[in-house]
């Protein structure tokens, strides 16, 4: 590697731990608000960090003479990607924040990044072909989900939140290969801010439909949201794009597959949450998976609102 390698390595494992985290702010926040008002918040917050930085780019390309990249067919392009993969990103940030206060960090963390196995398997039905190490990866992460979540326990069927947390890898595995179709064609920043529009638009809706929002509450949850919405969402964001720039697919991935390890350590150090030993031994195999998806594949497994957020995290 050379030093800019290590650079972008870093920053994005900078990144993976600043979206890690982000699981002990969210179950901190559920504490407070309810889901759709919380992910209402952060996402306005996502919204607002990323005009600021559009306008930044636009002043600093006016500066040095350069003509916008973005022309109007792009454009329109990027809204309509930013619609449909904001509705996924929307409904796979509710199902986590739905969920994320009810198990721990480390289950959060680590059944929502099954989205990096799920992405080449939903490929299927685009008609590619996962090489055959992505199905030991699958059989290893249905492993580690059950010593995770089931083994002990009298039946062998999964928590509603834990269904939850699956959905929510799948709509973000759905979202990924949404954000794979459109990002080529478009700006990335302004993708994302399309998306988080979307996400804000969707959530708002949502939080004045089923929910009873309360301005102290929302104070209350005010850390966790600022957290989740400038630095999860809009940092680390920016660090992903800077990141993977120049930067081998494959390291890159690993590098972001650390945002589970952060986020168990995250639960155990901020929130006291421990895993037992067979709990333990489920988060390595599932991380193991994590990590084999990536090495078959060869390609970055980010969440589309961190190429994306996120992932939402």
């Amino acid at each position: 590697m050379n030093v800019r390698q290590v650079r972008n390595t870093a920053l994005l494992v900078l990144g993976a731990l600043v979206w890690g985290m982000a699981f002990a702010a969210q179950s901190v926040g559920s504490g407070y608000v309810e889901a759709y008002a919380f992910l209402a918040c952060r996402s306005w917050l996502a919204c607002l960090f990323l005009v600021v930085l559009l306008a930044v780019r636009r002043r600093l390309a006016a500066a040095r003479h350069v003509r916008p990249a973005v022309t109007p067919a792009p454009h329109a392009v990027a809204l309509r990607g930013g619609i449909f993969c904001g509705i996924f990103l929307f409904a796979a940030s509710a199902a986590q924040q739905m969920a994320v206060g009810e198990v721990s960090t480390a289950k959060a963390s680590f059944l929502t990044a099954l989205y990096v196995v799920l992405v080449p398997v939903c490929g299927v039905f685009l008609g590619r072909r996962p090489d055959r190490r992505i199905w030991i990866c699958v059989a290893a992460s249905v492993a580690g989900l059950y010593l995770l979540c089931m083994a002990g326990h009298d039946t062998l069927s999964l928590s509603v939140s834990e269904l939850k947390l699956l959905l929510c890898a799948l709509l973000f595995a759905v979202q990924i290969l949404l954000v794979g179709h459109y990002s080529p064609k478009v700006d990335g920043v302004l993708l994302s801010f399309y998306q988080f529009l979307t996400t804000s638009v969707l959530s708002t809706i949502f939080m004045f439909l089923v929910e009873h929002p309360d301005w102290q509450q929302i104070r209350g949850a005010g850390l966790s949201i600022l957290y989740c919405g400038i630095l999860s969402s809009g940092v680390g964001y920016t660090l992903q794009i800077i990141g993977q720039r120049g930067l081998d697919p494959t390291i890159a991935s690993l590098a972001m597959c650390l945002e589970s390890v952060f986020g168990a350590l995250a639960g155990w150090a901020l929130l006291g949450q421990k895993l037992t030993p067979v709990e333990l031994t489920g988060c390595l195999l599932m991380f193991a998976a994590i990590v084999g998806s990536t090495l078959a594949t060869g390609k970055s497994p980010a969440p589309a609102a961190e190429t994306s957020a996120s992932g939402q995290k």
